[in-house]
């Protein structure tokens, strides 16, 4: 327990440069304290005491803003930055070294029975925002852009965003160990910009019909002119 605490309070460490001392980092950061209910709780959930195991894990909630049902299963050195709005559902499983950022969400999409909820590999990053529901696998070294909405498998050594979610990014170049938010592409802005283009072009060909039709027209009057004269 006590190598699991020390292991707990590195990863914060290892994960934020905002953090300066290990006085603060324990009694100020909610996402450790919401990882050390959730073991608690997680103790008494495997013995079967299921009321206490949900106690425990709903005074976390209030406290954290960071809800984690006591029946998932977490791995090692889980960093959880700011945290408010996570939510990790009952079926999930989480790896080594993983990273969360707030807003995250790790359902199901309501219609699955027994595994509900997605198994999260080592050394995953999982962006603000970011909602993966379904009961698949997301691989190893992947990492999951703010705000994307991942309804299926996840390859290892992958960045994925959008909504739905799509790969950008697999087993290219070497990929950084942390995903950087501000150079995520934003699929709705590139929608607009291939809208634009298209309205442009059609733009374009209205203007040149508009203009063959005008001389045309004045072709025929020019030919009605000279008839007359001829006449």
């Amino acid at each position: 327990m006590l190598r699991r605490i020390r292991s707990d309070i590195q990863a914060v460490f290892d994960n934020d440069p905002a953090a300066r001392s290990r006085f603060e980092v324990i009694f100020t950061y909610s996402g450790l304290h919401a990882i050390w209910a959730y073991r608690i709780a997680h103790w008494f959930f495997v013995r079967r005491w299921f009321t206490a195991a949900r106690m425990i894990s709903q005074i976390s909630r209030f406290f954290t803003g960071i809800e984690i049902h006591p029946g998932a299963r977490i791995g090692e050195r889980l960093f959880i930055d700011h945290g408010m709005g996570v939510v990790i559902g009952e079926t999930c499983e989480i790896g080594n070294d993983v990273v969360l950022y707030q807003g995250v969400t790790l359902g199901g999409t309501g219609k699955e029975k027994g595994k509900r909820h997605p198994t999260i590999g080592n050394h995953v990053v999982i962006s603000s925002g970011a909602k993966v529901l379904g009961s698949f696998k997301v691989g190893e070294h992947a990492k999951i852009g703010a705000n994307s909405v991942v309804l299926k498998e996840v390859p290892p050594c992958s960045t994925i965003v959008g909504i739905p979610g799509r790969v950008v990014k697999f087993n290219g170049k070497r990929l950084e160990d942390k995903l950087n938010h501000n150079q995520v592409p934003d699929p709705v802005l590139e929608t607009f910009r291939f809208m634009q283009k298209e309205i442009n072009e059609l733009k374009q060909e209205l203007e040149e019909l508009r203009q063959l039709q005008q001389a045309n027209g004045n072709a025929g009057s020019t030919q009605d002119v000279k008839q007359k004269a001829e006449v």
